[in-house]
């Protein structure tokens, strides 16, 4: 099977997808299965889906697999929305045993970090050159920051202090919702952090993924900033596709 279709699968605190990736295109070869995330989330429970979804496609090679993590040579040392028995977990030693792999055949790394590698190769950011920032606006903000399509993994820019507060808990899409604040409210509150991420590192284009990306239309052209900021183009496939270009082509690009 040659280096032109590869595997991935996105853990999340809800789900767990997997699927077959066309590396040429960037698109899923195929449906993607989905299976809800165990309760408690432990590494263990959590290994067992993960090796179910593979088996399922009879997939034999190299393996991706994302974690709401920060991941360090494939240990976890952070852990958000699944259990905290995640935190100083080899991550990449366990998937590689429950699928029958070597350590090198499985690269686990951060879920921001995977769809910001998708829309730099395929995607919205795709022969952009300086700094391009991914930002997810989920329940919490993830991000990405690339240097002429090479990342700097594991930044954590959704915990910003921004006036006192951490930026996420400010400006996540879930605060949108738990506050019920117009699209006019919250997207003030995103151009207060964005002005201050810009302040930091000086971004070339920041690309707005999450949920909401699906509804650019209503809050891109409120906001009040200097970056060109441009709606993600892979939706919820880009942590798959991230996951399976990073095991083929490697992380760094």
């Amino acid at each position: 099977m040659g280096t032109t279709r590869g595997f991935g699968i996105d853990i999340g605190g809800s789900g767990i997808k997997g699927g077959l990736v066309d590396l040429e295109t960037g698109e899923l070869d195929g449906e993607r299965l989905r299976i809800v995330t165990p309760q408690p989330s432990t590494p263990d429970a959590v290994a067992d889906v993960v090796a179910e979804i593979v088996e399922k496609f009879g997939w034999t090679g190299p393996v991706g697999v994302t974690l709401p993590c920060v991941v360090k040579r494939g240990v976890a040392l952070t852990a958000a929305n699944v259990d905290k028995g995640w935190v100083d977990t080899d991550a990449a030693a366990l998937f590689a045993q429950r699928l029958g792999r070597t350590k090198e055949q499985v690269v686990v790394l951060n879920d921001a970090d995977a769809a910001g590698l998708a829309e730099v190769r395929y995607g919205a950011g795709r022969d952009q050159s300086g700094v391009v920032v991914l930002l997810t606006f989920g329940t919490g903000i993830g991000s990405a920051v690339f240097l002429d399509g090479r990342l700097l993994p594991n930044t954590e820019f959704g915990h910003l202090e921004v006036d006192g507060h951490d930026a996420e808990k400010r400006a996540a899409a879930s605060v949108k919702e738990d506050k019920d604040l117009s699209w006019e409210e919250w997207t003030q509150r995103v151009s207060r952090y964005l002005r201050t991420l810009e302040d930091l590192i000086w971004p070339d284009l920041v690309i707005a993924g999450g949920g909401v990306s699906k509804k650019a239309d209503k809050w891109l052209p409120l906001l009040k900033v200097r970056t060109k900021v441009v709606p993600a183009a892979l939706k919820n496939e880009a942590g798959i596709v991230g996951a399976a270009a990073a095991a083929t082509h490697g992380i760094g690009h």
